[in-house]
């Protein structure tokens, strides 16, 4: 008999099942158009620092033109892979057990391509073999499948570090209405290089530009050169590990430890950027130094619940919190003399050459700091340049408790102080993110 589908039990069972099917695609479209959304108007408000064009921004960026980062394409070409991941969503699938081995044969596996890579190269350095060529290509082809497989679990490593962290930063009472504001948002990516400008006469930075990762040192050498000679200032490129654009940008690495740190650090930034604090980064280096320093301190905070939470077996033997950690010991007291403390030894190099600065001897502190330069490289720190830019750029990472490179700058030691204050990290950061200078920093370290 034949039968008008409507009336078959089964053809409605079916239609009911397919509709249903259609709504969650629609419904989970929507969510995607929803985060998409999202994600692009946090990459415009996050993504990039502005610098004012000034005299000298002109003049550095007359030698860097044509080596600097695109970020506008980089933050797109992320954009589109987060978006890719969010539609896989293989990391729902998988026991929290089970996605942090996923994390784990990552990294195992970026060992492997290191390591094939290295055979690699040390077979086209040696001079013996007259055709490297046809005696890696059994290690090449094999580098190709190694790599494949890299960049399949590349996507779903970085998805599980990022719900890792977004539970712990929803744990530590950071999230709104129970989201993670910003989401936590990374990509393993090739780090740009980060040209640093300062005066001669002064250590502070005056202006950064981010270069193409595949610079080479004769460049960098040359651009150092170019700008101390034709524009009276020091300068200095370095490299550096991660970016806060949006999403944030973390180098590779094999490093658990510093890898949860990093995207916890990176994370700050954005967190701090739709905040006071993080909008005025710009306006002076007291903002600035009180940025990086929250950042490094609450990045370590969080990427030490990461791994306690999910990785305890990672925890170093003596792990203890940064801000748990009392300053009180003089430098005096940790250096000793049979040991060479790169951090004690940095902090006296700086607080020399400020000193020197500040009497008008430019020439003077320039050849202390290259006699410093060499007096670290002999006890195992290869230091390429020692000058004022160096000392702009790391002194604004003021977390050690030996003074490191930030000398006697009270900035950081005063951000230190005030995380002590607070039991809580969401104390902190809530009450650090509202400041808007130094001063308004020593206020609320008043009794």
């Amino acid at each position: 008999m034949d039968m008008h589908p409507s009336h078959d039990p089964c053809a409605k069972i079916q239609n009911m099942a397919g509709r249903f099917k259609v709504k969650q695609y629609l419904h989970r479209g929507w969510q995607l158009l929803r985060i998409a959304v999202l994600v692009v108007i946090l990459s415009f408000i996050l993504g990039g620092s502005i610098i004012p064009a000034t005299g000298l921004t002109v003049q550095v960026r007359g030698f860097t033109r044509g080596n600097e980062f695109n970020f506008a394409t980089w933050t797109l070409e992320a954009i589109g892979a987060k978006l890719l991941s969010w539609g896989l969503s293989v990391d729902r699938f998988l026991t929290p057990e089970a996605q942090s081995d996923l994390v784990l044969n990552y990294l195992a596996q970026v060992q492997q391509v290191n390591g094939l890579n290295a055979e690699i190269i040390v077979i086209y350095t040696n001079p013996n073999i007259p055709d490297p060529e046809q005696v890696s290509q059994t290690l090449r082809i094999a580098l190709d499948t190694e790599m494949s497989r890299l960049n399949s679990l590349a996507p779903m490593a970085e998805a599980v570090l990022q719900a890792q962290l977004m539970a712990v930063i929803q744990e530590s009472s950071l999230s709104f209405l129970g989201q993670a504001l910003p989401p936590s948002l990374y990509q393993v990516s090739d780090i740009p290089q980060s040209l640093v400008v300062s005066p001669r006469t002064e250590i502070r930075q005056v202006f950064e530009v981010s270069l193409t990762p595949s610079i080479s040192l004769a460049f960098k050498d040359q651009l150092e050169t170019a700008i101390f000679s034709k524009l009276d200032h020091a300068a200095l490129v370095v490299p550096i590990g991660g970016i806060g654009t949006y999403p944030t940008m973390v180098m590779q690495t094999t490093d658990l430890v510093w890898l949860t740190d990093t995207i916890a650090h990176e994370w700050v930034h954005n967190f701090l950027s739709l905040r006071p604090l993080g909008i005025n980064y710009f306006t002076n280096e007291a903002l600035r130094t009180i940025n990086e320093t929250t950042a490094s301190l609450a990045g370590q905070e969080l990427g030490f619940l990461v791994l306690e939470k999910y990785y305890p077996e990672f925890l170093p033997a003596s792990a203890v919190p940064l801000h748990t950690k009392m300053a009180s010991s003089p430098i005096e007291d940790i250096s000793q003399e049979e040991i060479f403390n790169f951090q004690a030894e940095i902090h006296k190099t700086r607080v020399e050459a400020d000193r020197l600065l500040a009497k008008g001897d430019v020439a003077g502190a320039e050849a202390y700091m290259e006699a410093r330069r060499l007096t670290f490289w002999e006890n195992g720190y290869p230091i390429r340049k020692l000058n004022q830019a160096y000392f702009a750029f790391y002194g604004a990472y003021s977390t050690e408790v030996e003074g490191g490179a930030a000398g006697e700058d009270p900035v950081g030691p005063a951000v230190q102080a005030l995380r002590a204050r607070y039991p809580e990290l969401a104390d902190f950061l809530n009450a650090i993110s509202r400041v808007t200078s130094y001063d308004a920093l020593l206020k609320l370290l008043e009794p």
